[in-house]
């Protein structure tokens, strides 16, 4: 059974702050080091010096990045910057954001999620890794606080909890433009027969994890550590519960982009990769026709050919060319992945990894951190090949919404990075202190 609760969200003072969105930011794992610097930059108060500050080369145990984000946490509840609410409640949550042309509204709401250790009744999509969880968990010790919420999705046919919820809310707490240029607009909900009414109708949904696996994943490493070092078994204790905006897994307003890989390998010859690679696909070498590469419109170009409504086509580029890799059958993955379900085999992220990186060029899960990075970016996909920062990129297409839930409920996990959700939660909106 899925088990929810309201909490006394923490928000910042708006009589403090003169613009809100002067403190918003994105989420710490899409914070670059320039968008870092920038939000440092934007106001004293900005939320980025909390969930990812700056690191020192003179920083020790004492004094580090989480040591800081805990005096600071404490210090803007001591001075009024954050105040907590009085009352328990949930927050209606929307974004408005326009993609490819198409103006979107996703509808979510914050509230509290009691953790699932065994993952009975939230399903994950995604493997985690050590280095994030150790992190988020570094930081989750010294504030005893969730200062971000992870996505999750719920099955909701009827809309009926966001009908519910429409219905009740009426002014803004809070409105603003976010780093995105996204407008995210935030209520709060403390009627308790309508939260009572919404909790009530989650307690048979089954959870699905849009984004956040890793700080999920801490969540449970931290309630664990936290059971042993108090000795507070009480199964409703506040370390048990993670803050997290629940969206319908049917809502028209969200979208799934495709995360592209970069790869770092100098010594591959391409041509005979692709040549190669002709005992699986359908090989077209394109080269390149710009004498001056728009990036933008040369990706949103490659984009469109690999565009496919059942095929498997991938897009691999290079400085002077790119090619399209268009799978000939791929019953070869009923070979090379046995163990996998037929939808895993069938992903085509799950074929660019098992077929091409592992099989033609020997990357795999153990040395996969040495050679591929990610980005959401089409136009940076070409752009940082061209400069000279990766050897080459693949393009992809985006993985489909039945497909998460398919490789979610038979407890399977697709490859590293494999969904890009859109729009991403605005980080700086409401916490829950612990």
């Amino acid at each position: 059974m899925v088990e929810t609760a309201p909490f006394k969200g923490m928000i910042y003072n708006k009589e403090k702050i003169q613009k809100l969105d002067n403190v918003m930011s994105p989420p710490y794992d899409i914070i670059s080091e320039q968008m870092q610097k920038e939000l440092y930059e934007k106001n004293q108060y900005n939320f980025v010096r909390l969930i990812l500050g700056k690191i020192y080369p003179d920083d020790t145990d004492s004094n580090n990045r989480y040591t800081r984000a805990k005096q600071l946490f404490d210090e803007w509840q001591s001075q009024g910057i954050l105040t907590p609410s009085t009352t328990p409640a949930i927050y209606p949550y929307k974004i408005q954001y326009t993609v490819k042309n198409e103006k979107k509204q996703m509808n979510g709401f914050f509230i509290l999620l009691k953790l699932d250790p065994e993952y009975r009744t939230v399903k994950a999509h995604e493997k985690t890794l050590a280095k994030p969880k150790a992190d988020r968990l570094n930081l989750m010790r010294a504030c005893d606080a969730n200062l971000e919420p992870i996505q999750l999705m719920y099955m909701d046919q009827q809309d009926s909890i966001r009908k519910t919820i429409d219905e009740a809310i009426t002014k803004p707490l809070i409105s603003v433009k976010g780093y995105d240029g996204f407008t995210h607009t935030l209520w709060r909900l403390d009627d308790q027969n309508i939260v009572r009414t919404i909790i009530d109708e989650l307690k048979q949904k089954i959870l699905f994890i849009a984004d956040g696996h890793h700080r999920y994943q801490t969540s449970i490493n931290f309630a664990q550590e936290k059971r042993e070092r108090t000795g507070d078994t009480d199964p409703n204790a506040p370390f048990n519960y993670i803050m997290i905006v629940l969206c319908n897994m049917f809502d028209p307003g969200l979208s799934i982009l495709p995360t592209h890989r970069f790869i770092k390998m100098p010594d591959v010859d391409l041509d005979d990769l692709a040549k190669r690679l002709e005992k699986y696909f359908t090989v077209e070498k394109k080269p390149m026709t710009m004498k001056r590469k728009q990036y933008e419109k040369l990706g949103k170009t490659i984009m469109n050919d690999i565009e496919t409504e059942d095929a498997h086509k991938f897009a691999l580029y290079a400085k002077d060319a790119y090619y399209i890799f268009t799978l000939k059958d791929d019953q070869v993955m009923d070979m090379l992945a046995a163990d996998h379900s037929k939808t895993w085999r069938t992903l085509d992220v799950s074929i660019l990894h098992k077929l091409i990186l592992e099989q033609f060029l020997g990357i795999n899960e153990k040395n996969l951190e040495d050679h591929v990075k990610y980005t959401r970016v089409d136009a940076e996909a070409l752009q940082l090949v061209d400069e000279g920062h990766y050897d080459f990129s693949f393009l992809i297409n985006a993985t489909k919404i039945d497909q998460l839930k398919a490789i979610a409920d038979a407890s399977e996990h697709m490859p590293q990075k494999s969904t890009y959700f859109l729009p991403k939660m605005l980080s700086g909106l409401v916490m829950y202190k612990m």
